[in-house]
């Protein structure tokens, strides 16, 4: 296959065949209870060095307790997948987690600047339907996936892209690599405790996160039977044989929304947002983070329950999905 053009970024380099063995050999499909703390979901799941993922962004059905406790505990050197997202992966950069980004959409500021400039972060650039695209060839076990997009942008020179003369056509058509994280973390309306999940409302890659990752951490707003499951099963977004560890975390999306449960915390939105476009998210960490030891602690110090309820309260759903 010819190539015109290539992008010059490092990228993780796809090995579907590798996905494969380490799936036959750590995903089994037998019923396990995987239902843990977010403390040793964390400790047990996420490694210094991991290519880590995330589903949604920090303020709409975003993992933000499992995000808040990956920085809690320090974790190191990992390379993030920065699709939809805005606050998160600055929290990741400033908390001394990632030092590489491969960039769909991030909230920029100078956070971002500054630690490109200083050495502490790697970025690459692709796209937010670019990055998706990558974890539905993860998924299908794919080494590459082609899309009619991102050539010729400013973008694509720094990615792990390439163009190619499409040889049934001949046209040009670019050509991604597959993405397999390490990790994904997705945070869900229900789970049961052998990892079955759903997720009502919108979504963007959800399934293709957990599919393609090697290892997988839900967090769901509701711990449900899984006869509920077997009931009506065509409501199950993840089947529980790709998921390693399943938290119980109410309010686990705080400070963003979960359709249907409870609504955003626009003062809480602001602060963050904040720090984030002033490059000094110090402040945020400590309140937020280090100065609390989990995310029950989070609440109930920092938030309390009269504010969570009036969320709960505001998030009123009269059309579409609920729950």
């Amino acid at each position: 296959m010819e190539i015109i053009a290539e992008g010059r970024g490092d990228y993780l380099k796809p090995d579907p065949d590798g996905f494969r063995a380490w799936v036959r050999d750590h995903k089994p499909r037998t019923l396990v209870n995987k239902l843990i703390s977010e403390q040793e979901a964390i400790k047990r799941f996420v490694s210094d060095g991991d290519y880590f993922a995330y589903d949604c962004n920090y303020f709409a059905r975003g993992p933000s307790s499992l995000i808040r406790e990956v920085i809690r505990q320090g974790k190191k050197d990992l390379w993030v997948c920065g699709k939809f997202t805005y606050v998160a992966a600055a929290l990741l950069v400033e908390g001394g987690c990632a030092s590489k980004l491969d960039i769909g959409f991030v909230g920029f500021g100078p956070w971002l600047s500054k630690a490109v400039a200083e050495g502490r972060l790697k970025t690459y650039e692709y796209s937010n339907v670019v990055m998706t695209y990558r974890l539905q060839a993860g998924a299908q076990g794919l080494p590459f996936i082609g899309v009619r997009s991102f050539g010729g942008t400013d973008g694509f020179p720094n990615s792990g892209a390439k163009l190619v003369k499409d040889p049934f056509s001949g046209k040009p058509v670019v050509l991604l690599p597959a993405l397999n994280p390490d990790v994904s973390i997705i945070h869900v309306h229900q789970a049961d405790i052998y990892g079955n999940a759903r997720v009502f409302g919108t979504g963007i890659a959800h399934v293709d996160c957990a599919l393609a990752s090697k290892k997988v951490i839900l967090s769901a707003e509701e711990i449900i039977e899984t006869d509920e499951f077997r009931r009506d099963p065509g409501r199950t977004s993840i089947p529980h044989f790709v998921v390693d560890a399943v938290v119980h975390a109410p309010f686990g999306a705080y400070p963003g929304t979960v359709q249907g449960r409870y609504s955003s915390d626009p003062a809480h939105v602001v602060e963050c947002f904040g720090g984030m476009m002033q490059g000094n998210l110090k402040a945020y960490l400590e309140k937020w983070v280090y100065s609390v030891s989990s995310h029950e602690e989070m609440l109930e110090k920092r938030v309390g329950w009269k504010k969570l309820h009036e969320l709960q309260r505001r998030e009123t759903i009269r059309e579409g999905y609920a729950v």
